[in-house]
């Protein structure tokens, strides 16, 4: 039977799209089927932090795919602008990692030596740390800051890069359900949806913390189970943080417009979006200690999202090794906008058939799947 697509990606999160771009910019035919629309879920929730240095250091087995995926963002945020009109809101604007007790100092401080020197990563201490950030609290025993580091804004990346690939010559289809696969075989050459069969000659998983619960269909098992991230932002007439500010259980991550967006809780193992008032008093408390002056802001809204998260830790890329015509692209968890890039390029190479250097030097590190 002819296939009247090249590729069909089932998940419209960034990941997904990212993918669906990346083959598009290569004259590949296109389909990605979401069930919601485009940016919906964990990518709309995302603040869009890109900290290579947040819980990677020279050490992680993948430290330097993400840098790679960071360093892609301005020649990457320059081109949807062309394509699509759309501002991604890329910002180079640094971050801060912030210690709170001289334990954290020497850890952090450790950690900088396992880092490339050209990040141009600077200790501050408190004296210091007050020049650059003057409205953080005092009991800071000081900060590692990254210069490179910065964030997007996450819906607005994930809707220019489904865009784009529209312009490109790809065609994307949101509420559209996918509940099974076409299988030919040991082949998988389709799925079927809520409108009806679609046929492709590569089929690409990527829906996130749903993943699994499609593969499981057809036999797969990945070991992922699902993370709930509660979240919230503020907004304030006074710039308080010129740099994103991380540090253990909080982040506070200055956007475009005075807004503040201030994160996560972790609730494993569920699906449930409710924000709990617990969760937003944990999140309130932990803010407020490390940016005293954000009790004064204006509340804006509240809201959570659903991560994929691995047994092992690291992100699923690559081929069924049971299924031909099948891959996979889940697992990011905290990192889904900040590997989005080089996840699209690694997955688009492995389509061709092409060697990629970055995904081979990395494949040791990546859960094994069936």
């Amino acid at each position: 039977m002819a296939k009247p697509y090249d590729v069909l990606i089932v998940g419209g999160g960034v990941i997904g799209c990212s993918i669906l771009y990346q083959l598009s910019k290569r004259g590949k035919k296109g389909l990605l089927i979401e069930k919601n629309q485009l940016a919906s879920r964990a990518s709309k929730a995302a603040a869009g932090m890109l900290g290579v240095h947040t819980e990677l250091d020279g050490g992680s087995p993948f430290y330097r795919l993400a840098k790679n995926s960071r360093n892609m963002y301005p020649v990457l945020a320059q081109e949807l602008k062309e394509l699509t009109g759309t501002d991604i809101e890329y910002e180079e604007n640094g971050m801060v990692k912030l210690a709170r007790t001289e334990k954290e100092a020497k850890n952090l401080i450790s950690a900088a030596s396992t880092m490339d020197q050209d990040e141009g990563v600077e200790w501050l201490s408190s004296l210091k740390l007050s020049t650059f950030e003057p409205y953080l609290s005092k009991q800071a025993t000081g900060g590692l800051f990254i210069p490179g580091d910065g964030n997007v804004s996450a819906p607005k990346l994930t809707e220019a890069l489904g865009l784009a690939s529209v312009r490109l010559g790809a065609e994307v289809m949101e509420y559209t359900d996918v509940y099974d696969f076409i299988v030919e075989g040991s082949r998988v050459s389709g799925v079927n949806t809520s409108l009806g069969p679609y046929y492709a000659s590569e089929i690409v998983v990527a829906g996130g913390a749903w993943s699994q619960s499609l593969l499981e269909r057809i036999g797969v098992t990945l070991h992922s189970f699902p993370v709930k991230g509660e979240c919230f932002s503020v907004k304030c007439s006074r710039k308080l943080v010129e740099r994103t500010i991380f540090t253990e259980g909080c982040y506070i991550v200055p956007k475009v417009g005075g807004r503040y967006l201030i994160g996560a809780t972790e609730h494993a193992h569920t699906f449930d979006e409710t924000i709990s008032v617990s969760g937003m008093m944990s999140l309130m408390k932990k803010a407020t200690d490390v940016l005293p002056d954000l009790i004064h802001a204006e509340w804006e809204k509240a809201w959570s999202g659903i991560r994929p998260q691995t047994q092992g830790g690291l992100p699923i890329i690559g081929r069924s090794e049971r299924w031909e015509g099948l891959s996979i692209s889940t697992g990011h968890y905290r990192n889904g906008i900040l590997l989005a890039p080089i996840t699209g390029v690694m997955m688009a190479d492995l389509l061709e058939g092409k060697e990629n250097r970055v995904l081979h030097s990395h494949v040791g590190s990546f859960s094994k799947w069936n």
